[in-house]
């Protein structure tokens, strides 16, 4: 493997992670905050693509396009909160995953009577649709680059919420110890239902931006949600800081074993979450970070 081959693999590397972290940050909030086992949150992923698909054909803009599936992802989420989640936080974690293995049903339905069966594309937006040459005639797609600094702007603005906000203090107070925060006046079931709302989002952004870049397909969500799984396990249970950490190490692990020993890629993923679990039991973070 050459220098710039080297790069390349290194950028893909970062990319693919930081997407991982997208969609797993949300996760780790809903699931370390909220202790709500979400299996619907590879969903969410599949519907921010073909929100992607659908609104970018609608309005004809892809900026303006994310943006509305950001917002439609706010109320969606607000919603699917208050008139199903809220009712799961008293009750064991088996009454969770069926609820929320039905949630998977009803939007796979509902995708497959809106849009249909057939795997879509979604076109690189033309201001961003050119490459950078590297080196050796190689050259780096600019909307990869593109999506790496939407992602690393989305993991700045969480850590300023969470570590520099009065709603950031709340959620932190939150995921350790919910009653002492309901005795202090604080609303927690609205607090839930912000948290639960800006997880989605941010699992529907991830959808949207790896569009261009994947196929819009149905169950897209399925295998991105195993892998979103183990990058909370990895990172810490409702620890963000953790689910960057694990994800960017997920995201070389994963690209340089696809290049470098394919047979073994597949599972080389989940030797990595067996030996760090080994070390570290509880994940790299505390819950909270």
């Amino acid at each position: 493997m050459d220098l710039t081959t080297f790069l390349i693999q290194c950028l893909n590397s970062v990319q693919y992670g930081l997407l991982l972290f997208l969609v797993a940050s949300g996760l780790t909030l809903i699931f370390g905050i909220m202790g709500v086992i979400n299996l619907a949150h590879g969903s969410f992923y599949m519907i921010g693509a073909y929100m992607a698909f659908t609104l970018s054909s609608l309005v004809g803009n892809f900026a303006l396009a994310l943006l509305l599936g950001v917002v439609l992802a706010v109320v969606l989420g607000y919603l699917l909160e208050w008139c199903f989640f809220s009712f799961l936080y008293e009750r064991e974690h088996l009454s969770q995953v069926l609820m929320t293995y039905g949630l998977i049903l009803v939007f796979e339905e509902l995708r497959s009577i809106l849009v249909g069966d057939d795997v879509h594309g979604v076109a690189v937006p033309a201001w961003l649709d050119g490459s950078i040459a590297i080196g050796n005639g190689m050259a780096y797609p600019v909307y990869r680059l593109f999506m790496s600094a939407v992602c690393l702007a989305v993991a700045a603005g969480m850590y300023a919420l969470i570590r520099h906000t009065r709603l950031g203090m709340m959620v932190r107070a939150g995921s350790t110890n919910r009653e002492m925060v309901q005795s202090l006046g604080i609303d927690i079931a609205l607090l839930y239902r912000v948290v639960f709302a800006v997880g989605m989002a941010l699992a529907v952004l991830a959808g949207m931006i790896a569009a261009p870049v994947a196929s819009v397909y149905p169950g897209m969500g399925s295998s991105v949600l195993i892998v979103c799984f183990v990058v909370v396990v990895i990172g810490g249970i409702g620890s963000v800081k953790g689910a960057l950490v694990a994800a960017l190490l997920i995201g070389f692990v994963d690209t340089f074993g696809k290049v470098l020993w394919q047979q073994a890629a597949g599972v080389l993923v989940y030797v990595l979450m067996a030996a760090i679990l080994l070390c570290k039991p509880q994940g790299l973070f505390r819950q909270g970070t």
